[in-house]
């Protein structure tokens, strides 16, 4: 499409998207340009901050106005006013100067060692990423990893926000962008010191579990999410002593403090073992979950991604000692 001589193409794109989100002085725009729910932006105003390409941007401006014969800025005392055809095309045009950037980033990096950014959470971080990175880059020594680690909230925003190519999470992905592939089976187990009275019982109940403490994971995690669902479906209330985003901190607020808490069976195999923390099974399987490939929509996969999502699939050592060692059940 052709707009006058002042439009030429994405570089061009690119400086008007630059001025709108740059030159607005209402951080909610802001915000919103970056990915952001907020929408408060009503008063968002243009102002000349980059003189060099502000005479360039303003008859572009006006040139896209009158193609399309919409009025995308009010104008009033001096400066510029978003209106809500001003908005769309704002929306419209990121999408489409990104897949200018892309093709460019694309065909820059022909020949060009590829680079895959993986987000994992913090479950899938302590168990399993340090060995599926080592084992993809013996499969793919060409390839360049960098692996990301925090809570599945985090990782889902990234995702969505292109700053990381692919995720593995345990977690449950809100967004109707992202697509989630279930690939490896876990499952959460409730843990106490070997201390603790229950270590002693073959059946806890579940009613019991409000007069206990928990060490709990932080808000956005994965775990918290699916506990916190399952004892609010039951109406048991949880009295949290201890809240945070390490699975080791965790293990000591429970050998220590005789806290409970609930964590993925891969992350206790060591202390089980050593006989210092005691494991109890969901009798019902409630906590039964997967680790999940997320990646966006829209996202092209390279040889590189599908290689890793492979290996991801073909994984299969998830710790299965839990069916060796004794056990108590959590019954309601």
């Amino acid at each position: 499409m052709v707009i006058g001589k002042t439009y030429n193409g994405p570089n061009e794109a690119n400086k008007i998207l630059l001025y709108m989100e740059v030159e607005c002085d209402n951080q909610a725009f802001k915000n919103f340009y970056r990915g952001s729910k907020k929408r408060q932006y009503e008063c968002c105003s243009i102002q000349a901050i980059y003189l060099t390409t502000h005479a360039t941007v303003s008859q572009a401006i006006r040139e896209l106005e009158e193609h399309y014969g919409v009025l995308l800025f009010n104008r009033l005392n001096r400066k510029l006013y978003i209106t809500e055809a001003g908005r769309k095309l704002f929306s419209y045009a990121k999408s489409v100067v990104k897949q200018f950037d892309d093709l460019e980033e694309k065909m820059l990096k022909i020949n060009k060692k590829e680079k895959i950014k993986i987000g994992s959470t913090i479950t899938v971080g302590e168990s399993i990423l340090s060995d599926i990175v080592n084992k993809f880059t013996k499969k793919e020594p060409d390839i360049e990893i960098y692996s990301y680690m925090n809570n599945t909230q985090v990782i889902e925003s990234k995702l969505l926000n292109s700053e990381i190519d692919i995720g593995i999470v345990e977690g449950e992905i809100k967004s109707p962008d992202l697509i989630c592939i279930p690939e490896i089976k876990d499952f959460l187990v409730l843990i106490c010191s070997t201390n603790h009275p229950f270590a002693k019982r073959k059946t806890i109940k579940l009613k019991e579990l409000a007069n206990e403490r928990f060490a709990m994971r932080e808000k956005g995690s994965g775990t918290r999410e699916l506990f916190e669902r399952y004892m609010s479906d039951n109406g048991i209330e949880i009295k949290t002593a201890f809240e945070g985003n390490s699975p080791e901190a965790i293990k000591k607020e429970v050998i220590n403090n005789n806290y409970l808490a609930v964590i993925s069976v891969c992350l206790v195999e060591e202390e089980v073992k050593n006989s210092r923390i005691h494991v109890i099974e969901n009798a019902e399987g409630a906590w039964d979950r997967y680790f999940s490939i997320v990646y966006h929509k829209d996202k092209t996969l390279t040889r590189g991604m599908e290689s890793l999502i492979e290996l991801v699939r073909d994984y299969k050592n998830i710790s299965s000692f839990i069916k060796t060692v004794p056990a108590s059940r959590l019954i309601k």
